[in-house]
């Protein structure tokens, strides 16, 4: 019986379902990150030396 290696392409075109997966791990890190931001007031976003505007910058980095 023949197993099927889920890691590494297919066809060495970089299609994995692995990085399906991590793809989707990221972007749900980024969103969490920008839900979690977007709470914080401004004076509390001062606090920890961001602005409001700084968020999205934030959560791309996250998702990269």
């Amino acid at each position: 019986m023949a197993a099927i290696d889920m890691i590494r392409p297919l066809n060495g075109s970089g299609f994995s379902i692995a990085r399906i997966f991590g793809a989707i791990a990221s972007w749900n890190d980024a969103r969490v990150t920008r839900k979690a931001l977007s709470k914080l007031s401004a004076r509390e976003l001062d606090d920890i030396g961001l602005n409001p505007g700084d968020i999205d910058q934030i959560a791309a980095r996250s998702y990269r």
